[in-house]
């Protein structure tokens, strides 16, 4: 499974709107997962878009099912 990161907003019927075109060809089934400020967050960022700590810390902290391990993969090793 692949995974795109895209930008939106939710309007006041609850309708989801991408900023952009997503970059697959449909149609096609997807999952969702939005990523969004809680109560206590809004009040202290007003803008719409998630910094990157914010992003990092919920993506952590997220109760999906976690697919990787560290041992998965292989370390990059910068050429030269």
């Amino acid at each position: 499974m692949r995974a795109i990161e895209v930008k939106g907003s939710v309007d006041k019927n609850r309708q989801l709107h991408l900023d952009e075109p997503l970059p697959i060809a449909g149609p096609r089934s997807v999952r969702i997962i939005v990523l969004f400020p809680g109560e206590h967050e809004e009040e202290e960022q007003r803008e719409p878009d998630l910094d990157e700590g914010t992003w990092l810390r919920v993506a952590a902290n997220n109760p999906a099912e976690d697919i990787y391990r560290q041992t998965d993969g292989k370390p990059f090793q910068h050429p030269g």
